[in-house]
Order: structure tokens, then sequence, then C-alpha cells
């Protein structure tokens, strides 16, 4: 079982995702002992009989005034059996583009519906948005049942919606896991509920504890970004040349061959070094120095990969096909001149076409949509200045992966993956 779980939570406005979170929190002590007091103070002045657990999330007083939170936040919290990274995203249609970043390195999110409301426009949008980003598995949290009396009927007509949803995103039964939960009161959350004993099921916080997940894709091919060359020159190091990053895939040691792409270059991996020394191996998420064994021209944008297999090289070109999530809310039209952020390269790009836009309810295409707003996703083709190597979103989403950038100003524009991830869910049009 892996050690840490990382999860995002999503959901529409009001569905209690900020209380759910606390109660998580809270529940599994991670909240300090001042903390808590001043949310009971702050539960008492609002003539509360139960401390408002949301406070401990929604820190800032803009975003408790507006009854919504408008930004990713990161919440640590752990138990015996597992650590957990929690990115909590907001629920507004506006702030789609914040799931996309809060999701964007999820092993499970956690989607919440009103149990009164049931599956609504913006659940079907983030699960769509989750199954593009390949997050593996969902939990639907059914919030709010005691306020239609644990009625087991209800529940069983939105789980079974919600999970018919999820199977046309291409996700198995095994997936999906629906879990009746009172967030305010804590019911199903961190221990069983008296008031559904129809619900047999594992508790929230006993799924995220036990529920397997992928681990860091060591077993994929290697691939390791440049971010910096180092030639330190002293006398104890007077020929040492080290390429420094973070491993985005796979497992490199001493004496396996790589390619440096864009420019085909082949050679051995020397040593491998660590802030603490020498290492025998290393895997993805590693912060390491590679040294080669020949003296070759890198430079800080180039990638190291696995090289016995020239099938499993990335591709290197100056023209892809890629999946959108358009963050601006200037809009975006064929023609655009734009720049593209990969790993630590950036090129200018040419937006072709925009071949098609992904419509999250009817789960189609609308093709040639001719432009593409805020919070849209579409797939468009792009044509860079110079060559690149990139990976399909599908087969090494680190490295297929990219930001679109506005050459001008400097704002992200929209998250990039490499690769029609519509075709993927099988709603290709």
């Amino acid at each position: 079982m892996s050690s840490l779980l990382r999860l995002a939570t999503a959901g529409s406005v009001d569905d209690g995702k900020s209380t759910l979170v606390g109660r998580l929190l809270y529940d599994t002590k991670s909240v300090l002992a001042d903390q808590l007091d001043a949310v009971q103070r702050a539960s008492v002045d609002k003539g509360l009989s139960t401390p408002d657990l949301s406070l401990l999330v929604d820190g800032l007083r803009s975003e408790r005034e507006q009854g919504i939170t408008i930004d990713v936040a990161y919440r640590y919290f752990a138990t015996p059996r597992r650590s957990f990274v929690l990115a909590d995203t907001p629920g507004h249609v506006q702030y789609t583009r914040n799931t996309v970043t809060g999701a964007s390195t999820a092993q499970l999110a956690v989607l919440l519906v009103d149990a009164r409301k049931g599956v609504v426009e913006q659940t079907k949008r983030h699960a769509a948005v989750l199954a593009l980003l390949g997050v593996p598995r969902l939990v639907l949290a059914v919030n709010k049942v005691d306020l239609i009396d644990f009625d087991e009927a209800a529940f069983r007509v939105i789980a079974k919606e919600f999970t018919a949803h999820a199977a046309s995103l291409g996700y198995a039964d095994g997936a999906v896991l629906s879990i009746p939960v009172s967030a305010l009161h804590g019911d199903n959350v961190a221990t069983p509920s008296e008031h559904t004993p129809w619900y047999q099921g594992p508790t929230l916080l006993e799924h995220l504890e036990t529920v397997p997940v992928a681990p860091d894709p060591h077993e994929a091919a290697f691939r390791f970004p440049v971010q910096y060359v180092i030639r330190p020159r002293t006398a104890e190091y007077p020929d040492y040349r080290g390429y420094a990053g973070q491993i985005a895939a796979g497992t490199v040691r001493p004496g396996d061959e790589v390619v440096v792409l864009p420019q085909g270059l082949r050679s051995t991996v020397e040593r491998v070094d660590t802030a603490d020394g020498p290492r025998d191996e290393a895997g993805a998420g590693a912060s390491v120095t590679v040294l080669l064994a020949d003296d070759l021209d890198i430079s800080r944008g180039d990638l190291l990969a696995a090289a016995p297999a020239d099938s499993a090289a990335p591709a290197v070109t100056d023209e892809f096909g890629a999946t959108l999530c358009w963050l601006s809310g200037t809009s975006l039209k064929p023609g655009a001149k734009v720049l593209v952020k990969h790993g630590a390269r950036t090129v200018q790009a040419l937006v072709q076409d925009i071949e098609s836009r992904f419509d999250e309810q009817a789960l189609s295409t609308v093709p040639e949509p001719g432009t593409l707003e805020l919070n849209e996703i579409g797939y468009v083709r792009l044509r860079l200045a110079e060559q690149i190597a990139v990976d399909d979103y599908t087969d090494s989403p680190r490295t297929g992966a990219f930001l679109v950038i506005d050459p001008a100003a400097g704002d992200t524009l929209a998250a990039g993956l490499v690769g029609e991830r519509f075709a993927a869910l099988g709603t290709a049009g």
C-alpha cells in the first residue's frame, strides 16, 4: 500500500465541501488546539450548537462572506495507516479551471453532492474534467443525508445515476464508490453511522486509508527534463558536468543508456548524484543530478529519456494536437500566437486550428467551434517555432502536460494535455 495518497475534492457551491474537509481534519486530530478554540468561539457567536468545521478551511474573510471557496488550498493530514495531501478546489462553475489545477496530480477525487439535489450539471462537469485528467478513482460523497432523514432509496437513486455517468466517462465499477455522509454531524466520515444501517460499505476515511492507488510511475520509461546544467569548476571537481532536475517518470541507474532529446544524441549514465551523495538508483519524483559518460551539448529544457527501445521514446516534433482547458477570459481563436511551456523549455507557438470542443453534459464533441471560451475544453492543433520532445499524456502525464502562456502579459492561458483525451473517453466526434 502506498504511504501517501494525493486526493482532490470537488463539488457544487454549498454542497458542504468545506465542512467535509474540516471534518476530516478534525476527526484525524490534524487541527491545532488554538485553531479549534477559535472555531468554537466563532460558532457560538453565530448561534450554532455545534462547531462550524468549515471555518477550519475557509480562512479568508472575503471567501466566507461570499459563501464560497475561491482558490485551491492544500491540506495535509495523516492517520496511522496513511498520509494525505488534499487539494481543496472551489465549487462555483466560474472556477472550474481551479479544479484542473487541484486534480492534476490526484490519485483519487471526492465529489460531493447535496442529497436533496442529487447529481447536477456541475457534478457532471467535474467528473468529466477528472476523467480528462486521468484521475483513476472517484468517491461520490452524498452529503447532508440527515436532511433527507437518511433515506436509503434517495441515496440509491443518486448513486446509480452517478455510477452510470462515470461509466460513460470510462470508469469501471470498482473505480467508483458512493458513500452516504453527513459532514456536519460526522456520519460515515470517520465512524460508521447508526442512522444508516442499510449502508454496509466503508466510511470515507476508511476507504481513503485502504484504497489501492497506483504508485509513482517508477515502472514507466525513464523521463528526465533538464532544469540546470551544473559545472562547479572547482579544484575538487575540475571536469564535473551534471544535469540537474526531477525525474518525471521511471528509474535511472549508472550504466543505463539514454537519449538526449530533441537532439537525438546517445550516451550512458555514469553517475547519479543527490544532496545525500551518489545513488545506485533513483526513481520518479527524486531530485537528482545525472552525469553522463560523454561530453555532450545539453542545455536547460532538453530531455533525457530511456534509449533501449526507440518505440518508447517521446515524439520529437514541432507540431501536435492537444486537449486544452482554456483558463482565460479572452477567447482563443485560430491564428493566436502563444507561448508553450513544456517542462523547463518555453517556445513560441501558433494555434493552427480549434478542431472540436468537449460538451461535458452531452459527453460529445462539437466540431469546429470557432473559439474556446473561459472554462471550455477543446482539441487544438499547435505549430511550434522549434522542436520539442513530448509524450502522449496517457502514456506519461508529466511529460505530456504543458502550459499555454500569453507572450505579452505572461499570464497562463490554458492547461494542455498532448493528445486527444476525448477519444480516451470514447466521445470523439
